[in-house]
């Protein structure tokens, strides 16, 4: 393989795995180009800071950074958002919704600059080399996928070997011996893997959390966020319009301060193996509970059911990798079609730890004051109720006699 391949473009983040998979490809394949591309996906201050720098270090012959936070925010995260879509009931996808955004873009780096192969860092043991491949395959089939901790030959799987490899080389990495998390960030969220998480009897420390302070630390006063949407979109914080990747990332701040969207779960892999990790998402915890409140008043009963067993669909797909595939697609047809009356404002509170709904309202409200009230009206007549329980009771009823 290594004579035909001429061109890679690898998936980079300046983290130490495709730090040190960057001079290995190098090794591996004599003579060839690696392109680094890095996506910028809000991963925060300072974490792109002098990557063009460091992939040239490290061998690259060339260095891509593309800004994706807009695309990401309003074309990934805010669908997951309007499909109600979470893994296991804890997890809001912040990793699971990226990779296909990175690989896509990667792709198209790959296109541009007559590429042959595309790599990427992921191990083999995890559902990121799915995610990433599972795009490769929907995008661009005849690229050559190179996933270098699947090569027999690649010797660098732990992270103590890959310290001692970036030492050699004289490549700076983030990561030291004492500082052992295996970390994911991006606008949506921040993932937490390894150390003492792996036992699950360990209860996350506080000095864990990155994007948000620990509960006990968080303030004693609750902060109140109005959030407008149109149409399952959340366009506005307190009446102020903004772009999805700055309404996101304000919506960090104010629920990180309050240590909103913390949670740790035990997951299954699609590979088959169950992962400990913790993750904070505090500005999608706080859309979440403000679009629930929303669809809660705006969709009918039949479809509110119905959108909650396509949500469990959703997650799946979208955990296992298959954002290009033609059934998660059509889905969102069916998301598209519930959200049309999804629109208006929620009140969220914000107090620690806790994003709980304060009021909600919209113009196309299906909620009757009159009819929940528990004064009888004309609009209700109470006799009715009696002939629709015998009718809908009539099998159980016949079952009660035998």
């Amino acid at each position: 393989m290594s004579d035909k391949v001429k061109k890679i473009v690898l998936a980079y983040s300046g983290g130490l795995d495709t730090s040190v998979i960057l001079p290995w490809l190098k090794d591996r394949y004599p003579g060839c180009q690696v392109v680094a591309f890095a996506a910028d996906l809000g991963q925060g201050p300072g974490e792109l800071k002098g990557i063009r720098q460091k992939a040239r270090a490290s061998g690259a012959g060339k260095c891509v950074v593309a800004d994706l936070r807009r695309e990401f925010a309003e074309q990934y995260c805010f669908k997951i958002l309007m499909a109600g879509a979470v893994y296991e009931h804890h997890y809001l996808l912040g990793t699971s919704v990226a990779r296909p955004l990175i690989a896509k873009a990667q792709v198209q780096c790959a296109k541009r600059e007559k590429a042959d192969a595309v790599a990427h860092g992921c191990t083999g043991k995890g559902n990121d080399q799915v995610r990433f491949e599972l795009t490769y395959m929907a995008l661009a089939p005849e690229l050559t996928v190179i996933a270098p901790w699947r090569d027999p030959s690649f010797e660098l799987t732990s992270r103590q070997a890959a310290l001692e490899y970036a030492k050699q080389r004289g490549i700076n990495v983030s990561a030291s011996k004492k500082k052992m998390y295996s970390r994911d960030r991006n606008l949506w969220h921040i993932s937490h893997e390894g150390a003492d998480l792996e036992d699950p009897a360990n209860e996350p420390r506080d000095d864990l959390w990155v994007m948000s302070v620990p509960v006990a630390k968080a303030p004693n006063k609750p902060a109140y966020v109005q959030v407008d949407f149109k149409s399952g979109v959340p366009v506005a914080l307190d009446g102020v319009r903004l772009p999805g990747h700055e309404l996101v990332a304000r919506l960090n701040q104010i629920g990180g301060k309050h240590a909103v969207g913390q949670t740790q779960l035990v997951e299954n892999r699609l590979v088959g193996i169950k992962s400990r990790g913790a993750y904070e998402t505090p500005g999608g915890t706080i859309l979440q509970q403000a679009h629930r409140a929303l669809e809660s008043i705006t969709l009918d009963r039949d479809t509110l059911h119905y959108k909650q067993q396509v949500a469990l669909k959703y997650a799946e797909m979208v955990y296992y990798g298959q954002w290009f595939h033609p059934l998660r697609q059509a889905l969102d047809a069916f998301v598209a079609e519930t959200q049309k009356n999804v629109t208006g404002s929620v009140r969220i509170k914000c107090f620690k730890g806790r994003a709980s709904v304060a009021g909600v309202t919209s113009p196309k409200s299906l909620y009757s004051t009159a009819l929940a009230s528990f004064t009888m009206g004309k609009e209700y007549a109470p006799s009715d109720a009696g002939g629709f329980i015998r009718l809908f009771g009539l099998q159980m009823r016949g079952r009660g006699k035998t």
